[in-house]
C-alpha cells in the first residue's frame, strides 16, 4: 500500500489530506473555506489530494469554524391545503437553487406557543435564519419575540410584526377577480371568505369588498368557510336557495369545488345561471365542471423573494430590502365565461 494511501476500512481526514499534499491541516482548512490567502499552486495540491482520497469534509466541524451550517429552518403550518404546502415546495426549491439545506418545523396549531417552540427548535439545529409562513396573525405577534439577531423573514404574514415580509398581494387578486365578475355582466359579486383569523382571507375579502365599492355597488353580507369543499358545499346550498345571486367569489379553489357541487344538486347552472370564481389555481382547478376561473399564486417568486431576503440578512447586507409583494393572476376558464341568463331566461 502506497505510504500516503489510507486504508480502506477508514475514511480520509484532513490530516490524510495535508499530509499527502505537503501542507499544514490549517492549510487544508482554508481551501475547504475558499480562503483568499492560499496561493494557487498550493490550491491545485490540496483539491488533487482531496479527489485522491475522496475527502469529504466533515460539516458540523466546518460549521463551528466558519459558524456557516448552510442550513435554513422553515416554520410551516401542518396543512395540506394547496396555498400553504405550495408556499412551504417554492421556499425548498429555492433554498435548494441556492446551496442551502431545509429544516422544517411543521406546526399543527398556528398559534403563539407552538410558534415559538418551533424557532426555539430550530435555533437550536444551528440554521441560520428562519422564514416563517405566518398565515395567522397569533403566529406573527409571536414573531416578534424572536431574537433580532437571528435572521428572519415572514411569509404571507401581514405587516410581519416588523420583519421583513414576502406575500402575494391578496386584496389585489381579490379586485381582479371581482372586476372580472362585473365585467361579465353580474350586478353584484357574493363572496365565500376563508376563516376570520387567517390574514390570506382577510385580504381577499378586502379586496372584494374594494372593488365593489368603487363600482358603486353595496357589498352582500359574507359567507364564511373553513378552506374545505364541505364548508363550500354549505355556503353554495344557502346561495342557491337565493334567486337574486348572479356571480359567487370563493376564496379558494377548494371551497368552489363545494359551491359548485351543491349550485350542480340544486338545479344551477355554471355559468348560465350563476359564475363562480375561486382563488389559488390548485392543479385540478382546471378539471372542475365547468372548468374554473381563479387566481394563480407565483409560489416560484414567493420562495425566491423569502431567499433573497433571507440571505441579504445572514450576510449582513447593508442594503437588505424589507418586502417583496408578488403580483396574482386572473385565470379564466368556463365558470365564467359566457352570457348570463337574467329572470325572464334571455341573456344578458
Amino acid at each position: 500500500m502506497p505510504r500516503n494511501a489510507t486504508s480502506p476500512q477508514r475514511r480520509a481526514v484532513m490530516t490524510d489530506v495535508a499530509r499527502l499534499a505537503e501542507v499544514s491541516h490549517q492549510t487544508v482548512s482554508r481551501v475547504l473555506n475558499d480562503h483568499p490567502s492560499v496561493s494557487p499552486g498550493t490550491r491545485s495540491r490540496v483539491i488533487a489530494a482531496i479527489e485522491q482520497l475522496d475527502y469529504r469534509p466533515n460539516s458540523a466541524a466546518r460549521a463551528l469554524v466558519t459558524r456557516r451550517t448552510r442550513v435554513i429552518g422553515v416554520i410551516s403550518p401542518a396543512s395540506t391545503l394547496y396555498g400553504p404546502a405550495s408556499t412551504l415546495y417554492g421556499i425548498e426549491q429555492a433554498a435548494r437553487r441556492a446551496g442551502y439545506f431545509v429544516s422544517v418545523a411543521s406546526v399543527k396549531d398556528v398559534d403563539g406557543v407552538a410558534v415559538q417552540q418551533a424557532v426555539e427548535r430550530l435555533n437550536s439545529q444551528f440554521v441560520e435564519g428562519i422564514v416563517a409562513i405566518a398565515p395567522r396573525r397569533a403566529a406573527v405577534e409571536a414573531l416578534r419575540d424572536v431574537p433580532s439577531e437571528l435572521p428572519l423573514v415572514v411569509v404571507e404574514g401581514g405587516d410581519g410584526g416588523g420583519r421583513p415580509v414576502v406575500c402575494v398581494d391578496q386584496a389585489e387578486g381579490a379586485r381582479l377577480v371581482t372586476r372580472h365578475l362585473l365585467d361579465q355582466g353580474a350586478d353584484s359579486v357574493w363572496h365565500i371568505a376563508g376563516p376570520s383569523d387567517w390574514l390570506e382571507a382577510q385580504g381577499r375579502l378586502s379586496g372584494w369588498k374594494a372593488e365593489l365599492n368603487q363600482a358603486g355597488v353595496e357589498p352582500p353580507e359574507p359567507l364564511r368557510g373553513d378552506w374545505s369543499p364541505a364548508s363550500g358545499y354549505t355556503s353554495g346550498q344557502l346561495l342557491a336557495e337565493r334567486s337574486d345571486v348572479r356571480a359567487v367569489f370563493v376564496a379558494n379553489d377548494q371551497m368552489a369545488l363545494g359551491a359548485l357541487r351543491a349550485f350542480h344538486e340544486r338545479g344551477v347552472r355554471v355559468p348560465a345561471d350563476v359564475l363562480v370564481a375561486g382563488f389559488d389555481d390548485a392543479p385540478e382547478a382546471a378539471y372542475f365542471t365547468p372548468p374554473l376561473t381563479t387566481v394563480a399564486q407565483d409560489f416560484d417568486a414567493v420562495g425566491r423573494g423569502s431567499m433573497e431576503l433571507l440571505l441579504q440578512r445572514i450576510d449582513g447586507s447593508a442594503e437588505a430590502g424589507t418586502s417583496a409583494v408578488i403580483a396574482p393572476e386572473l385565470v379564466t376558464r368556463q365558470s365564467t365565461v359566457g352570457r348570463l341568463r337574467n329572470e325572464s331566461g334571455a341573456t344578458s
